[in-house]
């Protein structure tokens, strides 16, 4: 990867590079330093950082061009990862040593790349296809074409045929299959491949024995025509089968990671680099820096998260976000990486690269999320390591049973019956039930804009009844905006504005800068001011076309001396409605006010009266004052209200909730809202918050959408339904295929299964498992 375009393709004609170790611009005539390095030349901004770079330039290098989000360390260390036990983790594909599966990508790869494991799976699973075929059409052909190919070739002939293509089928085609059986043994961690290696290998070997040495078996192997039987067809097609199995778990355990590959291919691979002198250039994606500015054409994708400077649009953010509608962007506005611009044209300045974009942080915490393991899967594992020791015992009972008891020829049949118990038991069904389910369901949360931090959240998260939300930013807008203005007699509300904005203006409040966008959004003309003065926690003032005037609470009427007259009933109700009242005075007169509030939402009433259907008791802490936050609790219907409080109360008054009994969750978006978030049992953070309230969370809602909660309480409790439909497949198809594979049926029904049949069994159990999870990726969270 070049990651020198700066220094290598100057931007101007005058020539400027990047110093690959601060970051500035150098003038490349003016350059401080140069030196070579790989064939590359790199210019710096001063002698220091030239010895910097040269005590260590890969370092800088890394700096220089950052990773673009598809490149995680892990995937770029190509570090793989086995589903069902996450704490294993290898370079390159293989095997896991505990359970004998095969590993994936820690990070799956933006494009659906070949499989190395599913290529060799499929290329053996053919080859032993073709070879089993002529070993069972001669083991049935009794049954099959009526008349024993037994009698055309001979028995000594047919079974020669048999032993020697299911020789090929068993060691060469199952030689995976008996390399990770082997494994096992000697990790001591049995698994299904114990259970395979031993059934085939002992149903081939005395076969191979009963073919070459007949004359040493006594009369309990034999039929009533005096002949040992041979099971080559039985070892060739459960290793057919077996094969066929992996094949279809492989397939299927790629379209898991279906929503981090859509993830990643929503990250574009090149960006237009807009140079000092307005003309643009294509640039891969990997060596755009903080401080570049881009273009973003029509229908492109926005390459990284940055701050609009020229232009306007409408900008797709639904595959980042999930709301469908476009969101009209100008200059100043923020936009993310990732989204699609719509018909209009902007210039962007980059400001998060690689691994800091909001792309590649979902990225990361859908991988992390999806390699964690959810308590429930303790039950799995305490199940699964009892399970193939168990499995052997049945066997070796089941032998033992039919060798004693069972009809003749006796020893035969309790071969049959053991080498079908340790086939049709698959613990790798139980093993994959809950992982599979987490990866999906994890997957399919990030598609809708939730974010979980682990499996242990998608647990927890069914069982909450109580949300305690902060306001500002989480029920609200989080910025204040103009909602009431009121003219005195003489005055019209567009001149009260006029003259407010143009005292404002001088101001960086966030109050005035309300009333200064209320103006803009009105079309009124801002006038200039002259004597600008402002009063700390009373108001400014100002003179406009000659008049002197103020813009302030009861505090600054009082120091000037100017009465409120009829407005001050109308300032009392709005302040009681949780407004923020400011009075116009021009000259000794009151003309007019304005209420300013920080706006509830859109979508907070619907979201509130959603969580409310669930059974959830909400209570509302704020730091603002009691009268602002029973005003926005009586609109909403909020059960519960605690106004004033300060960061560490809001911890507190979480912990008193946990004590009295409730499964708590906290909603904010702010540094003050990260200790109450890392104390809830499930953390909720606003992804349009700080970042330090994300990383307290456990749950980020990317939206900043309350709705978000419900969509997170209906993926909890669908991925958890699904957690434990397959542990009830896997728990009761193994608790009714044991014993039927030992013949639990014979006595009554005459039926002794097949060791074919077990291993189509098996092999498909897993499949089905697989199949169940993945119908989470159409469940309807909203």
């Amino acid at each position: 990867m070049d990651r020198s375009r700066h220094q290598e393709a100057p931007r101007t004609p005058g020539g400027t590079a990047r110093d690959p170790v601060c970051g500035m611009k150098v003038d490349i005539s003016a350059a401080a330093g140069v030196t070579e390095h790989a064939g590359h030349r790199y210019f710096f901004c001063s002698m220091h950082c030239k010895e910097r770079f040269e005590a260590d330039p890969g370092r800088y290098l890394d700096v220089a061009g950052p990773s673009r989000p598809a490149a995680s360390e892990a995937q770029q260390a190509g570090t793989y990862t086995c589903p069902m036990h996450p704490e294993v983790k290898q370079a390159g594909p293989g095997a896991c040593p505990k359970c004998g599966m095969a590993l994936e990508p820690l990070v799956a790869g933006g494009e659906m790349e070949a499989d190395p494991e599913l290529t060799s799976m499929t290329r053996r699973f053919w080859v032993a296809l073709v070879l089993t075929v002529p070993v069972f059409v001669i083991a049935m052909s009794h049954v099959i074409v009526g008349s024993a190919l037994y009698d055309f070739l001979g028995r000594t002939a047919a079974s020669w045929t048999e032993l020697a293509l299911a020789g090929l089928v068993v060691v060469w085609a199952g030689a995976p299959i008996f390399a990770r059986g082997w494994r096992s043994i000697v990790n001591r961690s049995l698994n299904m491949f114990t259970l395979i290696a031993l059934g085939t290998g002992v149903a081939y070997a005395y076969s191979v024995v009963a073919t070459i040495a007949p004359g040493i078996f006594p009369a309990s192997f034999r039929d009533a025509d005096g002949h040992v039987g041979v099971y080559f067809e039985a070892a060739a097609v459960i290793i057919t089968l077996v094969l066929l199995g992996q094949v279809l778990e492989l397939r299927a355990r790629r379209r898991t990671s279906s929503a981090i590959r859509e993830l990643l291919e929503l990250a574009p691979n090149e960006a237009r680099l807009v140079n000092d002198d307005g003309s643009d250039r294509t640039v891969p994606i990997e060596q755009v820096v903080p401080g570049d500015r881009l273009r973003v054409r029509p229908g492109g994708k926005v390459p990284v998260d940055g701050i609009i400077v020229e232009g306007h649009s409408a900008v797709d953010e639904s595959s980042i976000t999930g709301e469908p509608v476009p969101v009209e962007k100008a200059a100043g506005d923020p936009v993310t990486g990732g989204t699609v611009n719509g018909t209009g044209t902007f210039v962007m300045e980059a400001q998060r690269v690689g691994a800091d974009t909001l792309l590649a942080k979902i990225v990361e915490m859908v991988a992390a999320a999806q390699r964690s393991r959810a308590p429930i899967q303790r039950v799995a594992d305490v199940v699964a390591s009892w399970f193939v020791p168990a499995v052997v015992t049945g066997a070796v009972v089941a032998f033992i049973v039919w060798a004693v008891v069972g009809p003749s020829p006796r020893m035969a049949y309790a071969i049959i019956a053991a080498v079908s118990v340790l086939i049709i038991a698959c613990p790798c069904a139980l093993g994959l039930a809950t992982p599979l389910s987490v990866m999906v369901g994890t997957g399919r949360g990030a598609k809708a804009g939730v974010l979980v931090k682990d499996a242990a959240v998608l647990e927890r998260m069914e069982q909450v009844d109580t949300l305690v939300v902060d306001k500002t930013g989480t029920l609200t807008e989080g910025t204040p905006h103009v909602v009431a203005v009121q003219a005195a007699d003489g005055f019209d509300e567009a001149e009260v504005i006029r003259l407010a904005a143009g005292v404002e203006r001088g101001s960086e409040h966030p109050l005035a800068a309300a009333i200064v966008e209320e103006a803009e959004r009105r079309g009124v003309k801002i006038p200039s001011v002259t004597d600008f003065e402002s009063r700390t926690g009373k108001g400014i003032q100002g003179r406009i076309d000659g008049q002197r005037v103020a813009v302030g609470n009861d505090a600054l009427l009082e120091t000037l001396g100017i009465d409120a007259g009829s407005l001050t009933e109308s300032a009392r109700v709005q302040r009681q409605k949780g407004q923020t009242v400011m009075y116009l005075a021009v000259e000794e007169r009151v003309t007019g006010l304005i209420g300013v509030a920080d706006r509830i939402k859109a979508t907070t009433p619907e979201a509130i009266r959603r969580l409310h259907d669930e059974g959830i008791h909400i209570v509302m802490l704020t730091g603002d004052t009691r009268i602002t936050a029973h005003a926005v609790a009586g609109e909403l219907g909020i059960d519960e209200v605690q106004a004033d409080m300060l960061p560490d109360r809001k911890g507190e008054v979480v912990k008193q909730l946990q004590a009295a009994g409730r499964v708590v969750a906290m909603a904010g978006d702010g540094i003050n809202d990260a200790p109450a978030l890392a104390q809830a049992d499930i953390g909720i953070a606003m992804g349009t918050g700080a970042d330090v309230a994300m990383e307290s969370a456990a749950v980020t809602l990317v939206r900043g959408d309350l709705r978000g909660i419900v969509r997170a309480r209906r993926l909890s409790r669908a991925t958890m339904r699904n957690i434990r439909q397959n542990l009830f497949f896997a728990l009761f198809y193994n608790a009714v295929g044991v014993p039927i594979a030992a013949g639990a049926l014979y006595p009554v029904f005459g039926i002794l299964l097949s060791p074919m049949i077990a291993a189509a069994a098996m092999s498909f159990s897993s499949v089905s498992v697989i199949a169940n999870a993945l119908r989470l990726r159409r469940a309807s969270l909203d």
